[in-house]
């Protein structure tokens, strides 16, 4: 997955908690005192980079699916194969290479 600049771990905190780009406080919570209103339905991202080196929290956010075929986390570097997606997202990617990055980036300094 080429990418043209570093990561950029505040960009990856924006896009966690922005509800129409990451959507990822729909079914994650986290510490984001800010946030009203997070997600129950999936495990909590603190200490997310605790848990999962950046490698493996790159895999799960290209398509979880590889670690658990009954999810509901959408892939989000996946543009075939997809599915529960909105229309606007079938065929293309929810985020670009970069900006998987970011969140990568961001959820590796996620610590306990």
């Amino acid at each position: 997955m080429p990418v043209s600049r570093p990561p950029d771990p505040e960009n990856g905190r924006r896009i966690v908690v922005d509800r129409r780009k990451g959507l990822c406080l729909l079914c994650h919570s986290g510490p984001f005192p800010e946030v009203r209103f997070q997600g129950d339905l999936a495990p909590s991202l603190a200490g997310a980079g605790s848990r999962w080196n950046p490698a493996q929290l790159r895999a799960r956010l290209i398509d979880s699916r590889l670690f658990n075929g009954e999810t509901i986390m959408p892939p989000y570097f996946r543009a075939e194969g997809q599915f529960r997606m909105a229309g606007a997202f079938k065929g293309r990617t929810i985020l670009t290479a970069e900006e998987v990055e970011d969140v990568t980036a961001f959820l590796s300094t996620l610590r306990e």
